[in-house]
C-alpha cells in the first residue's frame, strides 16, 4: 500500500498568475512553508533542489528529479529511486483553466516501496501537513 496525499482546489486567479506564483522558484520561501527554498531548470532529467522543513525547526536539503513539464500546466518530479524497490516517490502539480478568472490547482504525491511503511509513520503527519501549507500558501499568494 502506498502512501498518498492528494489536494484539489480553486483558486481565484488566473491560470497563468497561478502558473507563475507557482513556478517563481526564487519566492518559495515567502509563501511556501514545507519548500522554503526551491531551483530548478523544469527541463526532464534535470534536478530540482529544495529546502524542505518536515517541523517546525527541521530543514533537510533534497534533490530529486524532474519526470514530466507541460508549460502552463503541469510539472512533477520523483526522487531516485532507492535500490531493490525500497523507495520511491513523485510528486505532480497541476494547474486547469476553469475561466478567465479561476484555476483549479491539484497536488499529487505518492510514496511506494517496502520502506514506506515505516516513512509513513516517522514524516507521515508532517508530509501531511507541509504539502497542506503548501497548497494554502500557493492559494493565498496567487489571490492576493
Amino acid at each position: 500500500m502506498a502512501l498518498h496525499i492528494d489536494h484539489v482546489v480553486d483558486i481565484d486567479a488566473p491560470p497563468e498568475v497561478v502558473w507563475r506564483v507557482l513556478t517563481d522558484f526564487d519566492q518559495y520561501g515567502e509563501w511556501n512553508p514545507m519548500a522554503v527554498r526551491c531551483a530548478s531548470s523544469l527541463v526532464p532529467g534535470e534536478p530540482i533542489d529544495m529546502s524542505v522543513r518536515l517541523g517546525p525547526v527541521r530543514i533537510k536539503r533534497q534533490r530529486e528529479w524532474v519526470r514530466t513539464h507541460t508549460p502552463g500546466q503541469e510539472f512533477s518530479y520523483a526522487m531516485k529511486p532507492v535500490p531493490f524497490g525500497a523507495l520511491r516517490s513523485r510528486r505532480t502539480q497541476t494547474v486547469t483553466p476553469i475561466n478567465d478568472r479561476r484555476t483549479r490547482y491539484e497536488s499529487q504525491f505518492e510514496l511506494h516501496g517496502w520502506l514506506q511503511p515505516p516513512v509513513r509513520l516517522l514524516l507521515g503527519r508532517a508530509l501531511r501537513r507541509g504539502f497542506s501549507g503548501a497548497v494554502a500558501g500557493l492559494r493565498a499568494r496567487a489571490e492576493a
